[in-house]
């Protein structure tokens, strides 16, 4: 008879020496997935006995994560602000970075955001559920990635204030809002081949990088951002730690004022917020 503790231990031993940043953590969210119970409850069930089907479950797991492949894609989740959100290879994942802007957009009022480029649908959820008054817009060029932000939306019951909108940033949209925001893609194609395996090789390219400068989206973002905000409303984007001063930059040319770079928890710049005149 295995127990679930020497399931665990079997299911660590797989993962460790395969660049798996922390493979009893790993082990123990895979071996969890596989027995359908949540992972706190594996130490509590350590001398209970663990299915041969469970054990065999979970070292498939451990190999698809070994070779590389995310494990947020293998449970189908990633937290973020408080929800676990549905992720798969049509999205990037969330991350706690990007956190900081919703941190940031949650500071001061708003009725209407704009969010483009939405991805897994993570920032336009997350503000919708943090403000039940407030209703919003959430684009992506990607078909694919609006059924799974809309998902999201219904699993987090905020599907009726998000309309969720294929467009190639503003260009399917009119009307203005009180915030916009945005992560969009900022690697640039010279970086790309530089990035872990498991992000460049499992998450969408397209939101990843601008297959430039990494500024590309930005300057596009800035420039229609006038248009589309009201009187004292807001631009906040998530950046890459060494494009506060190009963002800024890109910002004030387009008439933003009030702007400020704001870092994220390890003390990287992270968030750049621009606000329209009144």
């Amino acid at each position: 008879m295995t127990t679930v503790q020497e399931g665990l231990i079997a299911v660590s031993r797989h993962l460790q020496g395969r660049d798996v940043p922390n493979p009893a953590r790993e082990a123990r969210l895979l071996l969890a997935h596989a027995m359908g119970v949540a992972p706190d409850r594996v130490s509590l069930m350590a001398p209970d006995p663990l299915g041969d089907d469970a054990l065999k479950d979970a070292l498939t797991l451990a190999a698809r994560r070994g070779a590389g492949e995310p494990a947020s894609h293998i449970l189908g989740r990633r937290a973020f602000f408080g929800r676990d959100f549905h992720v798969d290879a049509r999205v990037l994942d969330p991350r706690p970075e990007t956190e900081c802007l919703i941190v940031e957009a949650l500071s001061q009022p708003f009725m209407s955001f704009l969010d483009l480029g939405t991805g897994s649908g993570a920032i336009a959820v997350a503000l919708a559920a943090e403000r039940s008054d407030a209703s919003g817009v959430a684009t992506d060029l990607s078909e694919q990635a609006i059924v799974v932000a809309a998902q999201n939306a219904a699993t987090h019951g905020v599907a009726d204030r998000i309309r969720f909108l294929v467009s190639d940033w503003y260009q399917a949209l009119s009307g203005t809002f009180d915030l916009i925001v945005s992560n969009p893609p900022y690697i640039a194609a010279a970086e790309m081949a530089a990035l872990q395996p498991e992000v460049r090789l499992y998450e969408p390219r397209m939101a990843l990088t601008d297959e430039g400068d990494g500024l590309g989206a930005y300057r596009i973002i800035a420039a229609g951002a006038p248009d589309h905000l009201t009187p004292g409303g807001r631009l906040i984007v998530e950046i890459g730690p060494t494009q506060a001063q190009a963002v800024s930059r890109l910002m004030r040319d387009a008439g933003l004022g009030n702007i400020r770079i704001i870092p994220d928890l390890d003390g990287r710049d992270r968030v750049v917020v621009g606000h329209m005149a009144r």
